[in-house]
Protein backbone atom coordinates (compact mmCIF):
# COMPACT_ATOMS: atom_id res chain seq x y z
CA UNK A 1 0.00 0.00 0.00
CA UNK A 2 1.27 3.56 -0.95
CA UNK A 3 0.21 6.65 0.85
CA UNK A 4 2.24 9.58 -0.93
CA UNK A 5 1.37 12.98 -2.09
CA UNK A 6 3.49 15.80 -3.88
CA UNK A 7 2.15 19.46 -4.04
CA UNK A 8 3.68 22.78 -5.67
CA UNK A 9 1.96 25.71 -4.55
CA UNK A 10 1.87 28.98 -3.09
CA UNK A 11 1.62 29.95 0.23
CA UNK A 12 -1.42 31.86 0.91
CA UNK A 13 -0.08 33.51 4.25
CA UNK A 14 3.14 33.70 6.44
CA UNK A 15 3.63 30.40 8.27
CA UNK A 16 2.99 30.98 12.23
CA UNK A 17 4.02 27.86 14.31
CA UNK A 18 2.02 26.48 17.87
CA UNK A 19 2.41 24.37 20.06
CA UNK A 20 0.17 21.41 20.28
CA UNK A 21 -1.78 19.99 23.20
CA UNK A 22 1.66 17.43 23.54
CA UNK A 23 4.24 20.03 23.15
CA UNK A 24 4.86 19.51 19.65
CA UNK A 25 5.67 22.14 17.53
CA UNK A 26 3.15 22.68 14.57
CA UNK A 27 2.18 24.80 11.92
CA UNK A 28 -1.10 24.74 9.39
CA UNK A 29 -0.52 26.18 6.05
CA UNK A 30 -2.73 26.39 2.81
CA UNK A 31 -0.86 25.85 -0.46
CA UNK A 32 -2.80 27.15 -3.36
CA UNK A 33 -2.26 24.64 -6.30
CA UNK A 34 -3.34 25.65 -9.64
CA UNK A 35 -4.97 23.11 -11.81
CA UNK A 36 -3.65 22.63 -15.18
CA UNK A 37 -6.16 22.58 -17.06
CA UNK A 38 -8.81 25.59 -17.58
CA UNK A 39 -12.45 25.65 -16.43
CA UNK A 40 -15.60 26.68 -18.95
CA UNK A 41 -14.57 30.26 -18.73
CA UNK A 42 -10.61 29.75 -19.81
CA UNK A 43 -9.01 30.28 -16.75
CA UNK A 44 -7.47 27.96 -14.62
CA UNK A 45 -8.80 27.56 -11.39
CA UNK A 46 -6.75 27.00 -8.13
CA UNK A 47 -7.34 24.90 -5.05
CA UNK A 48 -6.03 25.78 -1.23
CA UNK A 49 -5.19 22.86 0.15
CA UNK A 50 -4.47 22.68 4.00
CA UNK A 51 -0.89 21.26 5.18
CA UNK A 52 0.01 20.30 8.68
CA UNK A 53 4.18 20.39 9.69
CA UNK A 54 5.29 19.24 12.68
CA UNK A 55 8.53 20.39 14.66
CA UNK A 56 11.90 21.28 12.55
CA UNK A 57 9.72 21.31 8.99
CA UNK A 58 7.50 23.76 10.73
CA UNK A 59 10.46 25.44 12.33
CA UNK A 60 12.53 26.02 9.25
CA UNK A 61 9.69 26.75 6.78
CA UNK A 62 8.65 29.68 9.49
CA UNK A 63 11.95 30.64 9.13
CA UNK A 64 12.76 30.84 5.64
CA UNK A 65 8.99 31.12 3.82
CA UNK A 66 6.49 34.11 3.31
CA UNK A 67 3.32 34.44 2.20
CA UNK A 68 3.28 33.97 -2.10
CA UNK A 69 6.79 31.67 -2.05
CA UNK A 70 6.07 28.62 -4.14
CA UNK A 71 6.64 25.25 -1.95
CA UNK A 72 7.47 21.57 -3.13
CA UNK A 73 5.42 19.75 -0.53
CA UNK A 74 6.21 15.62 0.03
CA UNK A 75 3.65 14.01 2.11
CA UNK A 76 1.12 11.54 2.87
CA UNK A 77 -3.24 12.29 3.17
CA UNK A 78 -4.80 11.67 6.78
CA UNK A 79 -8.28 11.88 7.62
CA UNK A 80 -9.68 12.42 10.56
CA UNK A 81 -13.39 12.84 11.95
CA UNK A 82 -14.80 15.25 13.92
CA UNK A 83 -18.07 16.16 15.28
CA UNK A 84 -19.60 19.47 14.87
CA UNK A 85 -23.53 20.45 15.46
CA UNK A 86 -23.98 16.43 16.57
CA UNK A 87 -22.81 15.70 12.82
CA UNK A 88 -19.70 13.82 12.12
CA UNK A 89 -17.48 15.47 9.12
CA UNK A 90 -14.21 13.72 7.81
CA UNK A 91 -11.87 16.05 7.15
CA UNK A 92 -8.29 15.13 4.26
CA UNK A 93 -5.22 17.34 5.19
CA UNK A 94 -1.73 16.84 3.90
CA UNK A 95 0.96 15.66 6.61
CA UNK A 96 4.24 16.85 5.19
CA UNK A 97 6.65 14.93 5.28
CA UNK A 98 9.41 17.23 3.39
CA UNK A 99 9.35 20.76 2.34
CA UNK A 100 11.03 22.49 -0.49
CA UNK A 101 12.01 26.04 -0.73
CA UNK A 102 11.33 26.79 -4.18
CA UNK A 103 11.48 30.59 -4.68
CA UNK A 104 14.60 31.30 -5.53
CA UNK A 105 16.66 34.37 -4.17
CA UNK A 106 15.78 36.82 -7.10
CA UNK A 107 12.19 36.54 -6.85
CA UNK A 108 12.58 37.15 -3.23
CA UNK A 109 14.79 40.05 -3.47
CA UNK A 110 11.97 41.67 -6.14
CA UNK A 111 9.17 40.91 -3.67
CA UNK A 112 11.32 43.28 -1.55
CA UNK A 113 11.72 45.69 -3.71
CA UNK A 114 8.45 46.49 -4.87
Amino acid sequence: MLNQIVLVGRLTKDVEVHKSETGKKLASITLAVPRSFKNMDGLYDTDFIECLLWDNVALNTSDYCHKGDILGIKGRLQSRVVEKDEKKHTILEVIAEKVTFLTSKSEKKEKSEN
